[in-house]
């Protein structure tokens, strides 16, 4: 019995770590964007709202994506481009702001340098969906056929538990590792004195690093989504795009042709992006709101400066 138990687990975990191999990208992403939420607020809050955005991570996971995507999957597939296409308008909108705001434009939202945690929770809760929502449907589209729900339930739920772990692990890391520097900075030996000194100066120009590809990675997956789920309702020019890229770039080298394909994608992004904001001001104008400039607002030459 205890033979045959540890056989579905192993079979469990092999085909977890199988079909969650081609959303690396996307959880390299959600890893990069995460930290932006963090940034500014008290460094005696930031692992409290790590531990917030995780567990609102998995209620996204466990109580909205996986249920909704065996049902969808089982009963109404062709509902899922629809809601993918809806996720990468979204982070294209969400990605299109923050450039925006590195040239000191908002279109009125609450004022962030306040840092409003609940805000911020969840701003960070919605971006997790939408990635979280990709990585799932990326890891359920590359099970094997054939499986039961059962088998299939518990395989998605191994990649849910450990893709948040990975994440969110890192992202506490990252949130909490000038601190370890300064710790670090007052041993006793030169030595380990010198590496946290060197750490503690490094973190400005780590953050400015993980707010630009926060925010690329935003419209690179929003764009993507885009692209190859509106050729998924019918709309096959745009995901035909991206595969001539792929194709014509391919002699060059499978990382040429990669990169090719994600900066068509973010470019795409960032032009949907600002037609989304370009609306939202418009109806913010109509409801009497105005556009804001804010002179001095931290870019990602400032950020964490």
């Amino acid at each position: 019995m205890s033979v045959g138990l540890l056989a579905v687990v192993d079979d469990i975990l092999s085909a977890a770590m199988k079909a969650s191999a081609k959303a690396a990208g996307v959880v390299i992403d959600d890893a990069a964007v995460t930290p932006q939420y963090v940034q500014g607020i008290s460094p005696a809050r930031e692992l409290p709202v790590v531990a917030k955005i995780t567990l609102g991570s998995l209620a996204n996971k466990f109580v909205i994506i996986i249920p909704i995507a065996l049902l969808l999957t089982a009963f109404a597939p062709w509902v899922l481009p629809f809601l993918l296409i809806l996720g990468g308008t979204y982070l294209c909108f969400e990605g299109a702001e923050k450039v925006l705001e590195w040239f000191g434009l908002s279109h009125g939202r609450a004022d962030e340098g306040a840092r409003n945690e609940n805000k911020l929770v969840w701003g960070a809760i919605r971006t997790d969906l939408i990635l979280s929502t990709e990585i799932m449907l990326i890891s359920l589209s590359n099970l094997e056929a054939g499986l039961d729900i059962w088998m299939t339930l518990a395989i998605l739920a191994v990649i849910a538990l450990l893709m948040t772990v990975i994440v969110y692990g890192a992202v506490a890391l990252l949130v909490k590792i000038d601190d370890i520097g300064l710790k670090m900075a007052k041993n006793p030996s030169r030595r380990v004195r010198h590496t946290g000194t060197r750490i503690v100066r490094s973190m400005p120009a780590v953050f400015r690093v993980i707010s630009v590809v926060g925010t690329v990675a935003m419209l690179w997956v929003g764009g993507h989504l885009l692209l190859a789920n509106l050729g998924e309702v019918g709309l096959v020019f745009f995901s035909d795009m991206l595969h001539g890229i792929q194709e014509f770039l391919a002699p060059a080298g499978a990382v040429i042709a990669w990169i090719g394909e994600t900066f068509v994608s973010a470019v795409a992004g960032l032009a949907v992006g600002l037609v989304v904001v370009g609306i939202v001001l418009l109806i913010g104008r109509m409801l009497g709101k105005e556009p804001s400039f804010h002179e001095g607002e931290e870019s990602p030459a400032t950020v964490g400066a």
